[in-house]
């Protein structure tokens, strides 16, 4: 089993920053990609980033050139830098794990983060 653990969410003003952390402890020898998804009031969850061990990353449209994300797979940790942030921004954020980049981006890794809210002011 794997066990993911976000931190760094909060309240902050349109055009401000934040940036999220995620911890993968367990049986991380099956884990080459992490990632995170988001899900607003009403909407599906969708793909936010995500990342392999390589150099393969993956934005949704919206937040490429404002959303970095970055990690240390010595330290089975990923990291969202978000800039820019926008009112639609807002959501909760989930930590995903997969096997592989393609499998994460597609249909979400197996294991979830306990998610952590992120809102943008107008």
């Amino acid at each position: 089993q794997v066990q993911l653990v976000e931190s760094g969410g909060g309240l902050v003003q349109t055009g401000g920053s934040l940036r999220l952390s995620c911890a993968a402890s367990g049986s991380t020898g099956s884990i080459h990609a992490m990632g995170w998804y988001r899900q607003a009031p009403g909407k599906q969850r969708e793909l936010v980033a995500g990342m392999d061990w390589g150099i393969s990353t993956n934005y949704r449209d919206s937040v490429r050139g404002r959303f970095t994300i970055s990690g240390d797979s010595a330290k089975n940790m990923v990291y969202l830098q978000m800039d820019s942030l926008k009112p639609e921004d807002t959501a909760v954020y989930y930590c995903n794990a997969d096997r592989s980049l393609w499998e994460l981006a597609t249909r979400g890794g197996p294991y979830w983060g306990q998610g952590i809210q992120v809102t943008v002011s107008s």
